[in-house]
């Protein structure tokens, strides 16, 4: 039997993927209205902040940081796809297990989360959610894909150099539009430095 046993550190910062069930459905981006409305319940009920999500055709991924003393984060995600399937229409195919425990057939059960180490390994993971919609093909530049808090971002003031970078979809353009965000991810995540709890202290600011 696998161990899949989870790594608790209360208050931790964590990096997240979740899927579909059926990889080659787009419901996420389909139904995001109903996706947005399960997190803000989940979110009133069990709190938590977001500091970086995208929503992919049938997967997503989010960095969340969680309140002091709590490491729950299973629970959060339990009741975000249980929300998310109710409002749906029954019309998945179901397996004969999931018959059986009366489960609906939409997200893969487990999902896959990363302890955010220190400042650079936080900072490669938003860069990673904000260009993964031009790595999957679904749009040429960060800044065109709706379905992410890319845009808060940049209204933030978090990226200051990437408007060049965004505008060319070239390989050289993506290189420097990769280093752009880390760079300026790095700054803004050294600005709130107590804000931040990670797994491990974070480096030392230069």
């Amino acid at each position: 039997m696998p161990n899949y046993r989870r790594a608790f550190i209360p208050g931790g910062c964590w990096f997240f993927t979740v899927n579909l069930l059926e990889r080659r459905r787009t419901l996420l981006v389909d139904h995001i209205d109903s996706l947005r409305e399960s997190i803000a319940k989940t979110r009133h009920k069990y709190p938590f902040e977001i500091n970086a999500f995208v929503v992919l055709p049938n997967h997503l991924h989010a960095i969340w940081t969680l309140p002091p003393g709590d490491a729950d984060f299973s629970t959060r995600w339990r009741l975000i796809k249980t929300a998310f399937a109710k409002s749906l229409p029954k019309q998945e195919r179901l397996s004969a297990v999931r018959k059986a425990r009366n489960e609906r057939g939409v997200w893969q059960r487990r999902f896959w989360e990363h302890m955010i180490r220190n400042e650079t390994d936080y900072a490669r993971h938003i860069e990673y959610c904000y260009i993964n919609p031009v790595k999957h093909g679904l749009v040429t530049r960060v800044r065109d894909w709706p379905h992410s808090s890319f845009r808060r971002d940049v209204e933030r003031g978090i990226f200051r150099r990437i408007g060049r970078a965004m505008l060319w979809p070239t390989a050289r353009s993506a290189k420097l539009c990769r280093a752009g965000l880390a760079e300026d991810v790095i700054r803004y995540c050294r600005r709130r430095l107590g804000g931040l709890r990670f797994a491990n202290p974070p480096y030392a600011v230069l």
